[in-house]
């Protein structure tokens, strides 16, 4: 089981909604809007985007890594390493 299944459904709607954002901009870009506002939108969607990863990591940190500490053993170590890494991934894009 994953850390995020319990918010699953929640996870696939935020995800459509996105999508939707998406080929909005590519409506956008097609009717040639102002390039001010695609890069709002733009800003809106990256935004949105962050908001599902920050959820899939908490999600990921407080069920996966969690249990993996609780079990102990090169498992938890590896489960924090991989936490980090996520975290690193996020801090850069």
């Amino acid at each position: 089981m994953h850390g995020y299944s319990a918010d699953k459904q929640a996870y696939l709607t935020r995800l459509r909604r996105i999508e939707g954002q998406i080929r909005g901009l590519q409506r956008m870009v097609e009717d040639d809007s102002y390039c001010i506002d695609v890069l709002t939108q733009v800003s809106a969607a990256t935004r949105a985007l962050q908001a599902v990863a920050l959820g899939l990591l908490e999600d990921h940190i407080g069920h996966c890594v969690a249990e993996a500490i609780n079990t102990g053993g090169p498992e938890a170590e590896a489960k924090v390493k991989e936490a980090s890494a996520a975290i690193a991934r996020l801090v850069r894009s």
